[in-house]
Protein backbone atom coordinates (compact mmCIF):
# COMPACT_ATOMS: atom_id res chain seq x y z
CA UNK A 1 0.00 0.00 0.00
CA UNK A 2 1.12 3.24 -1.07
CA UNK A 3 1.29 5.97 2.11
CA UNK A 4 -0.61 8.88 0.68
CA UNK A 5 1.94 11.89 1.83
CA UNK A 6 4.07 13.48 -0.43
CA UNK A 7 6.89 15.70 -0.11
CA UNK A 8 9.00 17.90 -2.66
CA UNK A 9 11.95 15.87 -3.66
CA UNK A 10 14.25 19.01 -3.39
CA UNK A 11 13.34 19.01 0.41
CA UNK A 12 13.79 14.90 0.43
CA UNK A 13 17.07 15.72 -0.46
CA UNK A 14 17.54 18.03 2.23
CA UNK A 15 16.33 15.90 4.54
CA UNK A 16 18.36 12.88 3.99
CA UNK A 17 20.98 12.13 5.99
CA UNK A 18 19.07 13.66 8.94
CA UNK A 19 20.37 12.37 12.51
CA UNK A 20 19.37 14.91 14.98
CA UNK A 21 16.50 17.37 15.37
CA UNK A 22 16.72 20.28 17.84
CA UNK A 23 13.68 21.44 18.97
CA UNK A 24 12.24 24.33 21.04
CA UNK A 25 9.12 23.69 22.94
CA UNK A 26 7.19 27.05 23.96
CA UNK A 27 5.28 27.65 20.05
CA UNK A 28 6.54 24.35 18.47
CA UNK A 29 5.87 21.44 21.16
CA UNK A 30 3.33 23.99 22.71
CA UNK A 31 1.14 26.26 21.23
CA UNK A 32 3.31 29.10 23.24
CA UNK A 33 0.31 29.73 25.17
CA UNK A 34 1.90 29.55 28.87
CA UNK A 35 -1.22 28.65 31.69
CA UNK A 36 -0.58 29.22 34.98
CA UNK A 37 -2.72 27.57 38.05
CA UNK A 38 -3.83 29.75 41.20
CA UNK A 39 -0.24 28.35 42.93
CA UNK A 40 1.69 29.86 40.00
CA UNK A 41 2.75 26.31 38.67
CA UNK A 42 2.86 26.69 34.53
CA UNK A 43 0.77 23.83 32.69
CA UNK A 44 1.48 22.62 28.92
CA UNK A 45 -0.59 21.56 26.69
CA UNK A 46 1.14 18.66 24.09
CA UNK A 47 -0.35 17.02 21.05
CA UNK A 48 0.02 13.09 21.01
CA UNK A 49 0.76 13.17 17.42
CA UNK A 50 3.82 14.92 18.03
CA UNK A 51 4.41 12.55 20.63
CA UNK A 52 4.07 9.73 18.15
CA UNK A 53 6.29 11.14 15.86
CA UNK A 54 9.37 11.87 17.91
CA UNK A 55 8.95 8.01 19.12
CA UNK A 56 8.93 6.85 15.84
CA UNK A 57 11.93 9.22 14.98
CA UNK A 58 13.62 7.76 17.68
CA UNK A 59 12.81 3.58 16.21
CA UNK A 60 14.40 4.89 13.05
CA UNK A 61 17.63 6.16 14.86
CA UNK A 62 17.02 9.83 15.09
CA UNK A 63 18.19 11.42 17.91
CA UNK A 64 15.34 14.37 18.81
CA UNK A 65 17.44 17.30 21.45
CA UNK A 66 15.19 19.86 23.17
CA UNK A 67 16.63 22.68 24.15
CA UNK A 68 14.38 25.36 25.77
CA UNK A 69 14.91 28.95 27.60
CA UNK A 70 12.25 27.39 29.88
CA UNK A 71 11.74 24.57 32.53
CA UNK A 72 9.27 23.05 34.18
CA UNK A 73 8.09 19.89 35.96
CA UNK A 74 5.09 19.44 33.21
CA UNK A 75 7.89 19.42 30.21
CA UNK A 76 10.16 16.97 32.24
CA UNK A 77 7.38 14.58 32.86
CA UNK A 78 6.60 15.06 29.19
CA UNK A 79 10.03 14.29 28.07
CA UNK A 80 10.61 11.47 30.24
CA UNK A 81 7.25 9.89 28.69
CA UNK A 82 8.33 10.26 25.29
CA UNK A 83 12.08 8.53 26.45
CA UNK A 84 13.86 11.86 25.28
CA UNK A 85 16.63 11.48 27.16
CA UNK A 86 19.08 14.75 25.25
CA UNK A 87 17.62 18.33 26.82
CA UNK A 88 19.01 21.61 27.75
CA UNK A 89 16.26 23.65 30.05
CA UNK A 90 16.51 27.06 30.81
CA UNK A 91 19.17 27.85 27.92
CA UNK A 92 18.59 31.34 26.40
CA UNK A 93 21.68 30.80 24.17
CA UNK A 94 20.97 28.15 21.92
CA UNK A 95 23.89 27.75 19.75
CA UNK A 96 25.97 26.23 22.50
CA UNK A 97 24.09 23.45 23.70
CA UNK A 98 22.96 22.70 20.08
CA UNK A 99 27.25 22.26 19.87
CA UNK A 100 27.76 20.34 22.59
CA UNK A 101 24.77 17.66 21.81
CA UNK A 102 25.97 17.45 18.44
CA UNK A 103 29.75 16.43 20.23
CA UNK A 104 28.22 14.08 22.58
CA UNK A 105 26.05 12.46 19.89
CA UNK A 106 29.24 12.08 17.39
CA UNK A 107 27.01 14.07 14.20
CA UNK A 108 27.53 17.21 12.51
CA UNK A 109 25.74 20.48 11.70
CA UNK A 110 25.51 18.54 7.64
CA UNK A 111 23.73 15.80 9.94
CA UNK A 112 21.39 18.42 11.78
CA UNK A 113 17.37 19.46 11.38
CA UNK A 114 15.78 22.14 13.68
CA UNK A 115 12.64 23.33 14.23
CA UNK A 116 11.77 26.87 15.86
CA UNK A 117 8.77 29.74 16.26
CA UNK A 118 10.89 32.29 17.77
CA UNK A 119 14.31 34.49 17.01
CA UNK A 120 15.98 32.95 19.98
CA UNK A 121 15.38 29.67 17.55
CA UNK A 122 17.77 31.13 14.64
CA UNK A 123 21.21 30.73 15.23
CA UNK A 124 20.62 26.69 15.83
CA UNK A 125 18.17 26.75 12.65
CA UNK A 126 21.03 28.98 10.24
CA UNK A 127 23.05 26.35 11.05
CA UNK A 128 21.37 23.28 10.56
CA UNK A 129 21.20 21.49 7.05
CA UNK A 130 17.42 21.57 7.36
CA UNK A 131 15.59 24.32 8.91
CA UNK A 132 12.07 24.08 9.94
CA UNK A 133 9.02 26.56 11.47
CA UNK A 134 5.62 25.24 12.58
CA UNK A 135 3.20 27.83 10.69
CA UNK A 136 2.51 30.39 13.26
CA UNK A 137 6.02 31.07 13.71
CA UNK A 138 7.25 34.84 12.91
CA UNK A 139 7.24 35.99 9.94
CA UNK A 140 11.69 36.08 10.17
CA UNK A 141 11.62 32.42 11.24
CA UNK A 142 9.47 31.09 8.50
CA UNK A 143 11.27 33.03 6.03
CA UNK A 144 14.53 31.67 7.01
CA UNK A 145 12.83 27.88 6.72
CA UNK A 146 13.28 25.67 3.96
CA UNK A 147 10.07 23.66 5.68
CA UNK A 148 7.25 25.82 6.76
CA UNK A 149 4.54 23.30 8.67
CA UNK A 150 0.96 23.61 7.35
CA UNK A 151 -0.21 22.82 11.02
CA UNK A 152 0.64 25.46 14.21
CA UNK A 153 2.99 24.26 16.73
CA UNK A 154 1.43 22.45 19.64
CA UNK A 155 -1.43 20.84 16.99
CA UNK A 156 1.18 18.89 15.25
CA UNK A 157 3.96 20.63 13.64
CA UNK A 158 6.45 18.54 14.73
CA UNK A 159 4.78 15.60 13.63
CA UNK A 160 4.84 17.10 9.98
CA UNK A 161 8.30 17.48 10.65
CA UNK A 162 9.22 13.69 11.60
CA UNK A 163 7.10 12.44 8.93
CA UNK A 164 9.52 14.23 6.43
CA UNK A 165 12.45 12.67 8.34
CA UNK A 166 11.03 9.75 7.81
CA UNK A 167 10.03 9.06 4.37
CA UNK A 168 13.45 11.13 3.57
CA UNK A 169 15.37 8.12 5.55
CA UNK A 170 13.45 5.63 3.66
CA UNK A 171 11.85 4.83 7.38
CA UNK A 172 8.29 5.97 6.85
CA UNK A 173 6.97 3.06 4.57
CA UNK A 174 8.28 0.32 6.94
CA UNK A 175 6.72 1.87 10.29
CA UNK A 176 3.23 2.58 8.77
CA UNK A 177 3.65 -0.94 7.97
CA UNK A 178 3.40 -2.03 11.82
CA UNK A 179 0.49 -0.78 11.82
CA UNK A 180 -1.04 -1.78 8.78
CA UNK A 181 -3.57 -5.00 8.55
Amino acid sequence: MKPAIQFDPTLLLRAQGVRVVFLDVDGVLTDGGLLFSESGETLKRFNTLDGHGLKMLQKAGITPVVITGRDSKPLRARLQALGITHAHFGTEDKCPAAQQSLQTLGCTWEQAAAIGDDWPDLPVMCRAALACAPANAQVEVRSRSHFVTQTAGGHGAVRELCDLLLVANGRYDTLLAEYLP
